[in-house]
């Protein structure tokens, strides 16, 4: 393997951290306040975009005219050190892997940065792919995929996309990449025949990324 590719939020830490929980008040406030969408609709319409769209942002630029930037900047002004903290064991995991890492997120940069800073472990991925990759269109939609591909010149088999979604999974697996879900065996629902290899949290990702280094070496 040439390229891992990790999801950011709710893959990198726990979803028992409830950082997400802070961005979803931003989204619903930024919503009401700013889109001026009645407070009886926020749900609905989030429900509906993340059907549709794959995240909130797609449907708010297409159907309210949004700033994507200003949304971005509003929705993840939060405090991710009140949540998160260095995972050293997760450090050392990824310094020993050989094999140069990668975010991608549908969230945006400024966010990864801090998550990562949070974490302990922003020195150790070589580049962040973010929202903005293939002009706000989220994962799954399969653009970002090919926009990432791209630009690390590489093929999907050359890559690993480690991930807390089947959906976005299912797209790596569209496109050649071995796929891990990160989930706990009590959050597992849906069809599992995109994922190669499951874990329980990322830091258990280290035998999988030997065995990686040594298929390449």
């Amino acid at each position: 393997m040439k390229a891992v590719l990790f999801d950011l939020d709710n893959t990198l830490y726990s979803p028992s951290c409830d950082l997400f929980s802070l961005i979803d008040v931003r989204i619903n406030r930024y919503m009401e306040e700013v889109a001026g969408i009645a407070l009886a609709e926020v749900d609905v319409l989030r429900r509906r975009y993340w059907h549709d769209y794959g995240a909130t942002l797609l449907g708010l630029i297409r159907h309210h005219g949004v700033d994507p930037e200003d949304y971005l900047d509003y929705v993840h002004a939060v405090d991710v050190g009140s949540r998160l903290t260095s995972d050293h064991a997760l450090r050392n995991v990824l310094k020993a892997s050989g094999i140069p890492s990668y975010i991608f997120t549908n969230g945006s940069r400024c966010h990864a940065d801090r998550v990562l800073v949070a974490l302990g472990i922003e020195d150790l991925f070589a580049d962040v792919f973010d929202i903005r990759i293939a002009e706000y269109q989220p994962k799954p939609n399969p653009d970002p995929y090919l926009q990432v591909l791209e630009q690390l010149a590489l093929d999907g088999k050359d890559c690993v996309m480690v991930e807390d979604q089947l959906q976005n999974l299912k797209t790596a697996k569209a496109f050649g990449m071995t796929t891990v879900l990160v989930a706990p065996d009590g959050q597992l629902h849906g069809d599992m025949s995109c994922v190669d290899s499951r874990l329980d949290s990322v830091g258990e990702i280290a035998p999988l990324l030997e065995r990686w280094r040594k298929v390449g070496s």
